[in-house]
């Protein structure tokens, strides 16, 4: 009987301790397409087109993707087993790092970054929460 209770303990352990990597990267996703959709809202059209481009060129990459090329920041590479890469940018949309920064000709943008500050502690918050859960539903069982 105490082997049983020996064997069901170090079971919950282990289940505790993959559950939350299982757990989050669903978390994650939702954290990314959020904040995703708000550089989508901050970022301008083209001004000499008024297409967004720059919009659509916002992309969410899951864990063993990989980002698309020349996209900002840090170009195209494939993101952990989890982790989630926000970026913008693309073959067709080389700018974004100018259009957030601005150029000796043309004033800042900025649509990425103030996305992620404004975002940041609710979005952690949501992905703590969901580790939390995993966390407890793993040690239930």
């Amino acid at each position: 009987m105490a082997h049983d209770g020996l064997e069901n303990l170090m079971a919950a352990f282990d289940r505790v301790k993959a559950a939350p990597r299982k757990g989050i990267n669903k978390a994650l996703m939702s954290a990314a397409e959020d904040l995703a959709s708000m550089q989508r809202h901050l970022a301008p059209d083209d001004p000499a087109t008024g297409a967004p481009d720059l919009k659509t060129s916002i992309a969410v990459t899951g864990p063993g993707e990989q980002t698309p090329p020349y996209s900002q920041p840090g170009g195209s590479r494939v993101a952990g087993e989890h982790e989630v890469i926000v970026t913008a940018g693309n073959t067709e949309v080389r700018y974004p790092h100018l259009v957030e920064y601005g150029t000796s000709k043309t004033e800042a943008q900025p649509f990425f970054w103030p996305a992620v500050r404004l975002l940041r502690k609710s979005l952690q918050q949501r992905i703590d929460r969901a580790g939390r859960k995993a966390v407890r539903d793993a040690w239930k069982g």
